[in-house]
Order: C-alpha cells, then structure tokens, then sequence
C-alpha cells in the first residue's frame, strides 16, 4: 500500500507501521477497525460500489480509515483486494463463514498471496459448530452464552444491555486483541494464521469472574438476587426526586461506611450488617424512600469528596461534559471534515459532524495517538490507494467503467 502521496495525516501512536484490510460491514469489524486505527494502524477499508460517494453511515466507528469501493463478487474486485492484502499485516472481515471463500478471499487465498498475514475473523457463532452458519445478532448471542440470563430484575425480565456485550467487547474488542496477537506472532515467526473470534466465546470470556463466583457457592444462577446484579443495597441504582438516578457501588466496608454517614444512617440498626441478605429487602426500601427525596445532582453535590462510590447516573449527552471526562478529554468534538481535499469537499452537507464522540483509549506514554480524523465518503481513497498498489489510471478508469470500482 505504498502511496503516492498520503490521504491522511501520518499516523501516529503504537501501531504506526501496522497496515490492515476491512473487508466491510457492521457493528464488531468497524469498531475493530476504529480501534486499530485509533492507535495508528494504517486500516483501508472495502466497500460496495453502490454506496461509493455516500456519507459514511457510521461517522465514529469510521473514523481514522481510508475507505475503497469495490464488487468483491465480480474477480477483478476480488483480486483488487487480494493486491491489497500482499502488503497488509492483517485482513479483518465479518462474514458468514464460508462467504468470503466464495468470493476467493478466504483465508487460503490470501495466505497463498501474503504467507505473513492475520486473516481475523468475526461472527457470532464461530467458524465451527451446530450454529455456524445460522444468522443472529448482538441479543441472540449473549442469550446463548449466558450473559443476557443474568441482567435484569429478579421478578422481571432479562435485559438487553444494548449492543455492548457481544458486538463491541465480546465482539469488536477481541478480534483487536487476536489480530494484534497474530501480528506479534507473525512479526516473530514470519508466519501468518486465521484468529476465529466469535462473540459467544467473547461474551462468555466476559463472564469468567461470574462462572468463578458460581464455582465457589458465590453466584446465584438467577437473576435479581446476588451483589453485582443490583440486589444487594449498596450496589444498584436510585431513583430520585427528580425522575433521574444515582448509582452506588459502596461494596466495601469503608465505602459502606461513608454512604450510611451521608445519608444519616451510621446508627440505624437495619444497615447493621452489610451482608445481611435477609435484610437486604428492607434495607433497598429505605434507600428507595430516601433517595427520593432529593433531586440527582443535590445528591452528587452532597457525596462528592465522600468516599462513598456514589455518582450521578448521567445522559450521553452528560457525560461528554463532565468535569472529570472533560478535563481528562474523554470525549472529543467530532472532527469536522476529512484528511484530503476531495474527502472534505465531498463531506461538506453529510452527515452531521456535530456532537461528542469518544477519544481513543488506551493513551500511551511513548507512542500517544493522534487526534482522530473524520469517516471519509464511502470510496473517497479508491483511486489514490489502487495507484498505489500499482494500478494504472487507464485501468481504473476501465473497471469503474465496468462496474467493478465505485
């Protein structure tokens, strides 16, 4: 991926150097995707031509990429792409498996091309298994791992804790961890290999402290009834005067003793024993009562410098302005436009750049992160990235006359 001049800034921060191929789609791969390039790997991602010029539809996830349109179901898009992965570290894709192999960029052929690669792959069931090739999303995975049985209230139903559990940390967030392992690999052995990174074995990794509780006779297997799953009074959320909420985590005994002395109780002989599970239920009614009575940020004011675990539970659009998230710039404006001229003149009228959005984490001593750069229009890099893989502009011009380039 050689170029004649660069779309974007250089990147910079611990990946500097790393290049990956994203074979495009939803959800999990992007958020790898945005991770990898978060931290300065170099990421082009595939998309169809039919959506070339298009605001990008996902204006976070996309950020920090370049971004090419082409038909992978026609052989000169598919061996555009296997051009490009001769020169990658790692190709990321979240089809049903058996898809790309169909369209010749499964593993083999990409390995054939680029013995050193990391062929990462991302679906919800696996490669393998009675469900492998069953369609599904985010609810249905983390049902089947057990997560979703355990989130909700006792006498109520489970809870879908959005999409976050599988797509994004059971998900997107382990096949950055195994493309990154397979690079390490790779750079020391100088062989490539294929990571099957599935989101019931993320979400299912997720509950290794909850699985190690239920071996020790700590967890209950229902829902509403043990201390992290907001039955134990001093870990669950409060309703206020206001209709918002309060979330307490006073888990241990110091921090138990600090909310029972903001709250006037040090001496009520119902908050006696903290692990008095009998007493659980009364103690959760008289928090309910008390909380109550005050609006959300009276009680933040009263508990902050406390001690207790105590925090007003805020909005998204509260969070981004936090002092704390403020001052540590944990969310960050939206960048307003994209890296090359043709990018930013193809974004202006787009898709609102407007709003918060969250920086790139970790954050690194020696090899910090660049500011990240805008999702780019879909194919904006799409003849800068095939001239420098070597393509001539008369063959561009050809296969976008064809059909096979955006």
């Amino acid at each position: 991926m050689t170029d004649a001049q660069p779309a974007r800034p250089v990147p910079a921060g611990p990946l500097a150097g790393v290049r990956v191929a994203e074979l495009g789609g939803i959800g999990p791969v992007p958020f790898c995707g945005m991770l990898l390039g978060d931290l300065g790997a170099t990421v082009v991602r595939v998309d169809h031509p039919a959506t070339a010029g298009r605001p990008s539809p996902f204006p976070v996830l996309h950020r920090n990429r370049r971004s090419i349109a082409v038909d992978l179901k026609q052989p000169q898009g598919a061996d555009l792409v296997l051009r490009l992965v001769e020169d990658c570290d790692a190709v990321i894709e979240g089809f049903r498996p058996g898809a790309v192999e169909r369209l010749g960029l499964g593993p083999d052929a990409c390995l054939a091309r680029n013995p050193r690669l990391v062929y990462g792959r991302m679906t919800g069931w696996g490669q393998d298994g009675p469900l492998a090739a069953e369609p599904g999303h985010d609810i249905n995975y983390i049902a089947l791992a057990g997560a979703l049985h355990t989130i909700g209230p006792a006498d109520g139903d489970p809870v879908p804790p959005l999409n976050l559990v599988g797509d994004f940390g059971g998900g997107g967030m382990l096949l950055a961890l195994g493309v990154l392992g397979g690079v390490l690999s790779a750079r020391a052995t100088g062989r490539g290999q294929v990571v099957d990174a599935a989101m019931t074995d993320g979400t299912a990794l997720q509950l290794a402290m909850t699985y190690g509780f239920l071996a020790q006779g700590r967890w209950e297997d229902r829902r509403g009834v043990n201390m992290l799953d907001g039955s134990a009074p001093y870990y669950g959320v409060y309703r206020c005067a206001d209709g918002r909420h309060v979330a307490v985590g006073a888990i241990e005994p110091p921090f138990y003793v600090a909310l029972l002395r903001v709250l006037g109780l040090t001496d009520d002989p119902l908050f006696a024993r903290q692990q008095d599970r009998a007493a659980w239920p009364a103690m959760r009614a008289r928090l309910e009562r008390i909380f109550a009575d005050r609006p959300r940020d009276e009680w933040a004011g009263l508990f902050e410098g406390q001690g207790a675990c105590v925090t007003p539970v805020l909005s998204l659009t509260e969070a981004a302005e936090h002092p704390h998230n403020a001052a540590r710039g944990t969310y960050r404006p939206l960048p307003p436009g994209g890296g090359s001229e043709s990018a930013s003149a193809s974004t202006a009228g787009s898709a609102s750049t407007a709003g918060p959005a969250p920086a790139p984490a970790p954050r690194f001593s020696g090899t910090p992160s660049a500011e990240p750069s805008a999702a780019v229009p879909v194919g904006a890099d799409t003849d800068q990235v095939l001239t420098g893989l070597g393509v001539a502009p008369a063959e561009i011009a050809a296969l976008r006359t064809k059909g096979v380039l955006g």
